[in-house]
């Protein structure tokens, strides 16, 4: 994988997190989302919550900008400072290999199917399961959500 800033990294630099993963888009009706997962990674993270905001130009291309576009756009609005990544697919013929693993029927049995819009959101636990999804229309702070984040959170401090 490739920060926003283009650095090589391994998401195995996570391990032992919990994960929130997310594709996002700058110019889409759930880009405000951005201000609620900051939020919600200000109050979790010391407690193992990570999230990870991976850009898109999937959808009606509501993520038009490059890499450096992309992170003054999270950084002037939203002071987003959860790592980012670089631009990828996550559907159709380039999907990324993250999205092939999170999207399939083999390595996903109970949340697997295709990204549908931007905002997708996957719980990773621990161990690296899938533990949960939730639609763009699910907003990060639900209570749903939170409810899901405390649980994973709490197992294997």
């Amino acid at each position: 994988m490739y920060d926003i800033d283009g650095n090589s990294m391994q998401l195995s630099a996570f391990q032992g997190k919990v994960i929130m993963i997310v594709n996002t888009a700058s110019k889409c009706g759930f880009t405000g989302q951005y201000e609620k997962l900051q939020k919600i990674y200000s109050l979790y993270a010391e407690r193992g919550l990570v999230i990870l905001g991976f850009p898109a130009n999937d959808f009606l291309k509501q993520e038009p900008g490059t890499d450096s576009d992309i992170k003054q756009f999270c950084s002037a609005n939203y002071n987003v400072n959860f790592p980012m990544f670089s631009k990828i697919s996550v559907t159709g013929k380039s999907i990324h290999p993250l999205y092939t693993w999170l999207t399939g029927r083999e390595s996903n049995p109970d949340f697997h199917g295709k990204i549908k819009w931007n905002f997708t959101k996957f719980l990773v636990n621990r161990q690296g399961k899938i533990c949960g999804r939730f639609e763009p229309k699910i907003e990060p702070d639900s209570e749903m959500v939170i409810k899901k984040i405390e649980e994973l959170l709490e197992v294997n401090k």
